[in-house]
């Protein structure tokens, strides 16, 4: 189950969700981010579990989405978490296209979920980047997604 987090305390486990996704000094400023901002937002993945074992934070412009972090606690990886996280948010808000940039170890996980990727080359010194992006068409008549 994907439920929306806006809770203006932070619990112990989207803290430590969201120390995976960005450095700890920076968890606090990006969730007080998600909490404050319009086109911003955080969601949580339960299991049946009282914790949440994976979060995904988003930022929508019309029908394109950045996705600004994702997180999946390390004894539930593997389970297809992330990626029902990201077909959530594309149903949820009808996208035809959403991005992620990423460093080396996850660019294997967007592009098993069909995302494009990109070299944006050394963004910063010794770390390679990389730009993952999926265009979603929507067809008129059935109203069915295309991925391209």
């Amino acid at each position: 189950m994907i439920i929306g987090i806006s809770s203006k305390i932070i619990q112990p486990s989207i803290r430590e969700l969201l120390s995976y996704a960005t450095s700890i000094e920076k968890v606090d400023q990006a969730y007080i981010m998600y909490i404050e901002s319009h086109n911003q937002s955080l969601f949580g993945y339960k299991n049946g579990k009282e914790d949440i074992s994976g979060c995904i934070g988003v930022e929508i412009k019309a029908n394109n989405c950045e996705i600004r972090h994702i997180a999946v606690s390390p004894e539930e990886r593997g389970k297809g978490i992330g990626g029902k996280m990201i077909e959530f948010i594309i149903d949820k808000y009808s996208l035809t296209n959403i991005t992620a940039e990423t460093d080396k170890d996850a660019v294997e996980f967007y592009r098993n979920l069909g995302f494009k990727i990109t070299s944006l080359g050394e963004k910063y010194p010794g770390i390679e980047r990389f730009l993952c992006e999926r265009i979603i068409e929507i067809t008129h008549l059935s109203n069915q997604r295309i991925d391209d």
